[in-house]
């Protein structure tokens, strides 16, 4: 399950437009997958500076403790706080409810440096 209108990092993060220089972000299907039962999540707080590439998170399963990077430069504007008390969210709606954490990006146009769908779906073959 691949949503061909969100963009893709080679690190298995999403990224969502939500509006002027907003994205929201999060794991994909394929990395929750790979992960299995996720049972805690740290995100960064809101009004932190990030950097593309950047770790920013933890996302800890039953399997293994994998990093969470930032894949554009901004600030983080808010949280996905359901996720302290419901980390499975990550696995049971990936694109959805188990969303992580929005980006104010200082540019617009590093977006279309990420991957589209195809691409990512040929980088998880």
């Amino acid at each position: 399950m691949i949503p061909e209108q969100l963009r893709y990092t080679a690190e298995h993060e999403w990224v969502e437009e939500r509006g002027a220089n907003i994205v929201r972000i999060g794991i994909t299907d394929f990395a929750q997958n790979a992960l299995g039962d996720v049972v805690f999540v740290q995100l960064p707080e809101a009004g932190t500076e990030v950097r593309a590439g950047a770790v920013v998170g933890e996302v800890e399963s039953t399997k293994s403790v994998s990093d969470v990077y930032a894949p554009l430069t901004g600030k983080i504007l808010s949280c996905n706080d359901e996720l302290s008390e419901s980390p499975e969210l990550v696995n049971s709606d990936p694109y959805a409810a188990g969303w992580m954490f929005d980006i104010e990006v200082e540019d617009a146009g590093s977006l279309t440096a990420l991957l589209d769908a195809g691409a990512y779906a040929k980088l998880t073959e």
